[in-house]
């Protein structure tokens, strides 16, 4: 049976009509996510990683080929295609001076199926208060409420941007286990960048490799990620 594809890249590449491509543009980037698995992103510092999900996640950047989340074309659709989207990102924005709940009650509300009880029972499950100011949140907090904010609104894509740098042993087992219960259904799919391939390859199913914003590998996470032990330490930085 064939499962449903989530995200799919075909032929992208960035346009820059006053200069040459640099560092950050994508080139010639194709690949297929399909319902069901968990997907890594590995690379340098630079390489592509955040820049690939800004291209999802930004109507302003231009470029060439195709992106479709869930075979719909998301230049067409932007701002629906964004109720798709689970988010967590360091660099994500939210209001600092609110409580997570208060956060989430008027954000919500530009989500089509915020769920806030699915919100709440998610912080619980992650021992983190909802009645916490955002501002005054360790980071690790922050990517924690988060994940649940994202959780609530049942997105079928999740994009996770390096979240698990610098998370707590104890949780990161608990944060991987989750991330499998979301897939259990087969209606989402989540990609994850990280810089630590070893990670990668126990936790995921798929990694593609992003350098100087091109895909040089995509397949199984067993097959790739040991074609990378050219990296000293086992990791990227």
């Amino acid at each position: 049976m064939t499962k449903k594809t989530i995200l799919s890249f075909e032929h992208v590449t960035g346009i820059s009509r006053r200069f040459p491509l640099k560092k950050f543009t994508l080139k010639n980037i194709s690949f297929t996510m399909e319902a069901g698995y968990l997907y890594g992103l590995v690379g340098e510092n630079g390489a592509g990683k955040t820049t690939l999900m800004n291209y999802i996640l930004r109507d302003t950047i231009k470029y060439e080929g195709q992106i479709c989340i869930e075979g719909t074309d998301i230049r067409k659709e932007h701002t629906r295609i964004l109720n798709k989207i689970g988010f967590v990102s360091e660099d994500n924005h939210f209001f600092e001076e609110c409580t997570c709940r208060q956060n989430a009650d008027f954000l919500g509300m530009f989500y089509d199926a915020f769920d806030r009880e699915k919100f709440l029972e998610t912080m619980e499950t992650m021992k983190l208060s909802a009645g916490k100011i955002y501002k005054n949140m360790s980071r690790g907090e922050r990517l924690k409420f988060q994940l649940a904010f994202a959780i609530a609104h049942n997105p079928s894509l999740y994009l996770l941007d390096e979240v698990t740098a610098g998370m707590d042993p104890v949780f990161r087992v608990d944060f991987f286990h989750l991330l499998q219960q979301l897939i259990l259904d087969e209606r989402a799919a989540v990609l994850m960048t990280s810089h630590i391939p070893s990670e990668v390859e126990r936790k995921t199913d798929f990694v593609g490799v992003i350098k100087n914003g091109s895909l040089v590998a995509f397949g199984e996470s067993l097959d790739i990620i040991p074609q990378l032990g050219k990296e000293q330490d086992g990791n990227y930085e």
